[in-house]
C-alpha cells in the first residue's frame, strides 16, 4: 500500500512539473509571438510613415506665362459663296498668354491645372486668324538641380479653336463681306510638356517650358499645333 502511495505521488509530481514545464513553454512562446506582432506592427507603422513622408504636400507654384513658336495646319480648301476654291495652309508664330499652378507632394510629383489662349494672324489680308484655347490638369515629375528644377509631364483637358478666314481685302465700310469663312469647334486636349525652371529667390522662379497641343477627339484640317515656347514667373511656398 506504501508502495502504490509513494508511487501515485511520484506520478502526481511528474504529471504537475510536465504541466508546469508546459506552460513555461505556451507562455515563452505567447511572449515571442507577442514580441514579433509588436516588431512587425511597428515595421508596419514605420514603413507607412516613411510612405507618407514621400508623398506629403510640400507647397504651391503658380503664376502667368507668356508664349510663341510656330504652329500650322494642314493644307484645306476654302470655297466662296461664288463658288471660288482657294487652297492654304495656316501657319506662324502665334502668341498668347496664361498661367499654370502646381501643387507639389514628395520630392518629385507636381499635380495642378493649366490654361491659354493663343492667336495666330496669317493671311495674305492680314486679318485672318486663328484663336486657340485650352486647359485642364496637369501632372509633372521634377528633378531638384540646385538652384534649376527640370520637368516633364503633361495636361489632359479640353479645348476650342476659332478660325476666321479673310479671302479678300476687307474695306473700311458698312458693307457685310462675303468672302470670310468663319469656324468654331470643340476638342479634347493633351499637351506633353518639358521645361527647366530658375530659382531668383526662396518664393520666384523664372520658367523656360515647351508643349505640343494635341486635338486627340475632333480632328480638323485647320487644326493649328507644333512646338510653342513659354517663359514667365512662377511664384510660391515650400517647405
Amino acid at each position: 500500500m506504501k508502495g502504490i502511495i509513494l508511487a501515485a505521488i511520484a506520478f502526481t509530481v511528474f504529471s504537475a512539473g510536465v504541466v508546469a514545464d508546459g506552460k513555461g513553454t505556451g507562455s515563452m512562446r505567447s511572449h515571442d509571438e507577442n514580441g514579433k506582432y509588436t516588431a512587425e506592427r511597428a515595421d508596419t507603422s514605420a514603413n507607412r510613415n516613411d510612405a507618407n513622408k514621400k508623398m506629403r504636400y510640400r507647397g504651391f507654384l503658380g503664376g502667368m506665362m507668356l508664349h510663341t513658336g510656330y504652329v500650322c495646319s494642314d493644307d484645306l480648301t476654302i470655297t466662296s459663296l461664288s463658288g471660288t476654291n482657294t487652297k492654304l495652309k495656316v501657319g506662324g508664330a502665334p502668341f498668347g498668354i496664361g498661367g499654370a499652378i502646381r501643387f507639389m507632394f514628395g520630392k518629385h510629383l507636381r499635380i495642378g491645372a493649366e490654361g491659354y489662349v493663343s492667336t495666330l494672324k496669317y493671311g495674305r489680308h492680314g486679318n485672318s486668324h486663328a484663336e486657340t484655347g485650352w486647359g485642364g490638369i496637369l501632372a509633372d515629375y521634377v528633378w531638384d538641380c540646385g538652384k534649376c528644377n527640370i520637368f516633364i509631364g503633361g495636361t489632359a483637358g479640353g479645348g476650342s479653336q476659332t478660325n476666321t478666314t479673310i479671302l479678300s481685302e476687307i474695306k473700311d465700310d458698312y458693307v457685310a463681306e462675303q468672302d470670310i469663312s468663319y469656324r468654331k469647334y470643340n476638342f479634347i486636349a493633351i499637351a506633353p510638356f518639358a521645361g527647366i525652371e530658375y530659382a531668383i529667390s526662396r518664393k520666384i522662379n523664372i520658367v523656360l517650358k515647351a508643349d505640343w497641343l494635341l486635338n486627340v477627339s475632333n480632328p480638323q484640317d485647320d487644326f493649328v499645333t507644333g512646338p510653342r515656347l513659354y517663359i514667365g514667373f512662377m511664384f510660391g511656398h515650400a517647405h
